[in-house]
């Protein structure tokens, strides 16, 4: 039985909000999707076909601070822990699968490594690595825009909230056409061929719902990405595949392949000609069934 799309805004223990999105199999093993930063819960309706097809139910939620979900300051990147385990509770779900991208690449990695028992497979798709990760100059090869951001984010909240009050301006108002422009030096070649049609008004849609409620959701993803994250990659137990592009300028190629040699027994997926957007997009399909593989 495939159940209608449901919106959520499940009440927390501390008292927080949280707003979720689910769609798929009312009985499927759920997908919990981490989307990156800034995004919000917004559903991509090719996703949520491709998991149906593999009697997944997709749930995908805005993370603390991000439109109706209540700010959670100073949250660490392994606070998202708590926040499916009530995901999990409210679905009646003991297992599940998880895929992070880009900022939420981390958050799907906290999964595997603090729900051991519960988490049986993650993917962190074009994720971001540890910032004092050993051996990796973390920004090399960012475009300029979050070499920018993530400079103000290690100066703290003071110096990093204005510069993303004048971004969130632009996001707030930005439509399918204009989503390349947008991201500036941030996208290269092969990103701005995927901006198109549909995938470009999706980014729009997500965007703008982003910064619906202010930049606290994004303010404090940089935040928590530039501090510990409150879990030890080498302890994951899990099966984690890597997938990254080597023409990606929002989270560089580096970051995969450190991530690879870190994260015990990674399944490792590196392609060259694919960057931080196409990559999503092109092999959505082989992503959620290297997802069911694994978990199997």
């Amino acid at each position: 039985m495939v159940m209608a799309a449901r919106q959520l805004q499940l009440k927390l223990p501390d008292g927080r909000a949280l707003e979720i999105l689910i769609d798929g199999p009312a009985e499927g093993l759920p997908l919990i999707f981490h989307f990156g930063t800034p995004c919000a819960a917004v559903l991509f309706r090719p996703l949520v076909a491709e998991a149906t097809r593999r009697k997944l139910r997709t749930v995908i939620y805005s993370r603390p601070g991000y439109a109706t979900s209540s700010a959670k300051p100073g949250r660490s990147v392994a606070d998202a822990v708590r926040d499916v385990q009530a995901i999990l509770g409210e679905l009646d779900a003991e297992e599940f699968v998880t895929i992070g991208w880009s900022g939420g690449g981390p958050h799907a990695l906290a999964c595997a490594a603090n729900l051991p028992d519960r988490c049986a497979a993650a993917i962190s798709l074009a994720g971001v690595a540890p910032y004092a990760a050993a051996g990796l100059d973390w920004m090399a090869g960012m475009g300029p825009e979050n070499i920018e951001e993530f400079n103000l984010a290690m100066q703290g909240e003071a110096a990093l909230t204005p510069w993303l009050e004048q971004q969130a301006v632009a996001l707030s108002q930005v439509e399918g056409p204009a989503v390349a422009a947008a991201l500036g030096g941030l996208v290269s070649d092969v990103d701005k061929a995927a901006l198109t049609g549909e995938f470009a008004e999706f980014m729009a849609a997500v965007f703008r719902r982003a910064v619906s409620s202010g930049i606290a959701g994004w303010r404090d993803d940089d935040l928590a990405f530039t501090r510990d994250w409150g879990f030890d990659l080498a302890c994951i137990e899990r099966p984690v595949a890597v997938w990254q592009g080597e023409q990606d300028r929002m989270v560089p190629f580096t970051h995969g392949q450190w991530l690879a040699q870190h994260i015990p027994n990674a399944r490792v997926r590196l392609y060259r000609d694919e960057g931080h957007l196409s990559l999503g997009l092109k092999a959505l399909d082989r992503i959620i069934d290297d997802v069911v593989a694994i978990a199997a």
